[in-house]
């Protein structure tokens, strides 16, 4: 039974609705404590995006996420309880703040939805400590949010997360729930069709070309001395426009563009935005199943088809990119391994975007239930993908080699319930919006055979074509 506006009774004859309330309250005023109330119920299948687009606001902490392909999206709005940390242990700290606020979380489900649960929604930077003050996200950010809605094979659940107090009046919980339910049933039947406005551009690398590719030849001199095997740089460009970058049409037209990639936008409540079009999955575990990506070594699309399968069939067979793609897997495998997870490797394949291709490997293992999701994201990150082997050192290298803060750009961005189940992405193909400027990023792995042109050109390549989705 899916929830619509003709039934303006449901709640009055939804009577255990009101008594889940109650219970709470009394709970709250037994213990002098507060609480939070989650029900999940299914309502009228909208596009994500006009939801999105309709209820977020710029103060407001906010998640978008959508992979068209899987016929998936996810979106946050408003944050019920939230942390920001840093430092080493941040990941077990955020691990250790969801567990706290699970224990006061109260669960009611309607239309046998008892198997969904509530989600947090994380975004770590890259390094556990952010060398420049002013960038807009802490190195751990998590939040609970007041507003979930899930979108999957055309079925859509809203979750409300609804603080109960002793002193809460019930009915307004009833009519705050209710209002939401309304309003979400009103963009049923809208979508998006959204036309881009050329916006006036000045655009900056943060590094000029000269300046990278003399990185990259300083990084293959390492490489060559072996003191390192691998290492992922990276270059921003810093784009001024003569108007405000538009947040929804920059996001439908990445969905368009990319499809088969993970479309994200997360914003931290003071009106800026880090957004992106990633092709590659961290980790997702769903029901004790994992399955993580090893995805690195790259080619160009070809303009015709058998351009494009030359460059594909050089992609499979070049030894510097399967070496490349190697040290991935290899690092992964290991990793889990260190768990005490067993590792299955599945066959390599390409995987093929809009403007770019990629060997990919996915690798899948079973996660025992006392294996924490935060646990295994912190294992895995860095990959020599996104930093490069071995990445403590990579990072260090990384650090001295590029002037601009990564912050959440090549970094776990993702949820997680109660249950062990989680999804997280690597923000790459990333820019980070606010107002009429934006930053976007893009790396390129550098190994023994990397040329400084090509990298140069391939970094480029990523840059401009995300450009085109913002503009």
């Amino acid at each position: 039974m899916t929830v619509s506006q003709c039934t303006a009774d449901f709640f009055v004859s939804h009577k255990d609705l009101y008594q889940f309330f109650l219970s709470i309250k009394q709970n709250c005023q037994k213990n002098n404590s507060t609480k939070i109330a989650s029900i999940s119920l299914e309502i009228d299948l909208v596009d994500p995006l006009v939801v999105f687009s309709k209820m977020s606001k710029a103060n407001q902490l906010n998640f978008y996420w959508e992979n068209k392909a899987n016929q998936e999206a996810i979106i946050a709005i408003d944050d019920v309880i939230q942390k920001g940390l840093s430092g080493k242990e941040r990941f077990i700290d955020t691990e250790k703040f969801i567990k706290d606020c699970i224990q006061n979380i109260y669960r009611f489900s309607l239309d046998k939805l008892s198997h969904i649960h509530p989600y947090f929604f994380c975004a770590f930077s890259f390094f556990s400590e952010d060398l420049q003050q002013t960038y807009p996200f802490c190195p751990a950010n998590a939040f609970l949010p007041k507003w979930q809605i899930n979108v999957s094979k055309k079925k859509c659940i809203l979750i409300a997360n609804l603080i109960v107090t002793s002193r809460i009046e019930i009915n307004d919980l009833l009519q705050q729930l209710w209002e939401k339910i309304r309003l979400i049933n009103s963009l049923k039947g809208n979508y998006t069709n959204y036309k881009m406005q050329l916006n006036k551009l000045n655009q900056t690398y943060v590094v000029d070309s000269e300046h990278f590719k003399s990185s990259v030849s300083s990084a293959l001199n390492k490489i060559k001395a072996n003191k390192i095997r691998k290492i992922v740089l990276a270059n921003a460009l810093d784009v001024i426009s003569n108007k405000s970058f538009d947040l929804i049409k920059s996001l439908d037209k990445l969905r368009k563009i990319h499809p088969n990639c993970y479309i994200f936008s997360i914003g931290n409540g003071k009106g800026q935005n880090f957004i992106g079009a990633s092709p590659e999955r961290l980790l997702c575990i769903s029901k004790n199943q994992l399955i993580t990506d090893a995805l690195a070594g790259s080619a160009p699309r070809g303009k015709t088809p058998i351009e494009d399968a030359a460059y594909a069939d050089s992609l499979l067979n070049t030894d510097k990119e399967r070496h490349e793609h190697n040290l991935v897997i290899d690092f992964i495998s290991q990793s889990l391994s260190q768990l005490g997870l067993l590792p299955q490797i599945l066959s390599p394949r390409l995987r093929q975007l809009s403007n770019i291709q990629h060997l990919w490997t996915p690798i899948s293992a079973i996660v025992p239930p006392n294996i924490h999701p935060l646990k295994i994201v912190a294992q895995l990150h860095p990959t020599p993908a996104v930093a490069g082997t071995l990445p403590d050192i990579a990072c260090n290298e990384i650090r001295r080699y590029e002037s601009f803060e990564r912050g959440l750009y090549a970094a776990p961005l993702g949820w997680l319930d109660g249950e062990g189940n989680c999804e997280f992405i690597v923000g790459i193909r990333s820019a980070l919006i606010d107002g009429d400027r934006a930053r976007l990023y893009a790396g390129a792995g550098i190994v023994a055979g990397s040329e400084p042109n090509k990298e140069l050109a391939e970094i480029q390549l990523k840059l401009q074509a995300l450009l085109k989705a913002l503009i």
